[in-house]
C-alpha cells in the first residue's frame, strides 16, 4: 500500500494519516477547499463538495481526517497563527530576542500582530463559524482543548520559550503566560468583534501600550 492509502491506527488506537510529500499536498488541499467552503456554506456543506472542491476523492478526506468534526478543527487550528504568519509579524517576533530594548521590540511585535488581527476578515468570519457551531457540536471545543494555546500560537510560544531560555524573560507557566497575552492585546478586538463594534485607533494602541507594560511588568527578568 502507497504512502497515500488508507490511515492506520497508532497504540492508542487514534488514527493517523496518509504521509508522505503527496500525501501532504493533498492534505493541504482539502483543508483550502474546505476552508472556503465552511465560510461559503457554513458546517453543513457535505464532505462530498469538499473532496470535489479539492480535486481528490471522499475516500481520501476521510483517510486524512476521519470525520467532519476533525476537519473543521484542522481548518480552525490551521488559521489561528495566520496573523503571525505575515512577514511583519514574523520579523517583528524574530527581533524579539536580539532586541537590545525589550519593551520597543514587543510594542512593534505586538502593533504588527493586532494589526493583522484586526484586518483579517476571512479569520474573522472563521471565529464567528466557530462560534455558531460549538453548540451543535461539542466533539469540536473538546478536539480544540487537547491542542493546547502552545500549539495554537507556536509563533508566540517560540517567542517567549526563546526570551525565557536567554534570561529575558522568567516564564515559570509558558501555556499561561500564551493565554495572558493573547488575551490583553487580541481579545478585546475578538469580543467586540463578535458584536459588531470596531475598537478604534486610538483606543487600540493605548490598550497595546498598557497591555505590553502588564505583560513585562509581571514577566520581564530582574
Amino acid at each position: 500500500m502507497s504512502s497515500e492509502g488508507s490511515g492506520v491506527r497508532s497504540g492508542q488506537g487514534r488514527s493517523v494519516g496518509p504521509s508522505g510529500p503527496r500525501a501532504e499536498r493533498k492534505r493541504e488541499a482539502i483543508v483550502r477547499a474546505a476552508r472556503a467552503l465552511f465560510l461559503r456554506e457554513g458546517f453543513g456543506v457535505g464532505m462530498d463538495a469538499i473532496a470535489a472542491e479539492a480535486g481528490v476523492s471522499k475516500v481520501t478526506v476521510y483517510n486524512h481526517f476521519g470525520n467532519k468534526e476533525a476537519l473543521f478543527t484542522a481548518v480552525i487550528a490551521g488559521a489561528l497563527d495566520e496573523p503571525l504568519a505575515a512577514s511583519s509579524s514574523v520579523s517583528a517576533l524574530d527581533g524579539l530576542t536580539e532586541a537590545d530594548d525589550l519593551r520597543e521590540a514587543f510594542l512593534g511585535a505586538a502593533r504588527s500582530w493586532v494589526d493583522a488581527v484586526r484586518t483579517d476578515r476571512e479569520m474573522n468570519a472563521l471565529r464567528h463559524l466557530v462560534a455558531r457551531e460549538i453548540h451543535r457540536f461539542p466533539s469540536l471545543g473538546k478536539a480544540w482543548e487537547q491542542h493546547g494555546p502552545e500549539s495554537h500560537h507556536p509563533a508566540i510560544a517560540g517567542a517567549l520559550r526563546e526570551l525565557a531560555e536567554r534570561g529575558r524573560l522568567a516564564i515559570p507557566d509558558l501555556e499561561a503566560a500564551v493565554i495572558q497575552l493573547y488575551s490583553l492585546l487580541v481579545f478585546p478586538h475578538l469580543v467586540f468583534g463578535a458584536y459588531g463594534t470596531d475598537i478604534s485607533d486610538d483606543l487600540t494602541e493605548r490598550l497595546i501600550v498598557a497591555g505590553v507594560d502588564m505583560f513585562l511588568g509581571c514577566y520581564e527578568a530582574a
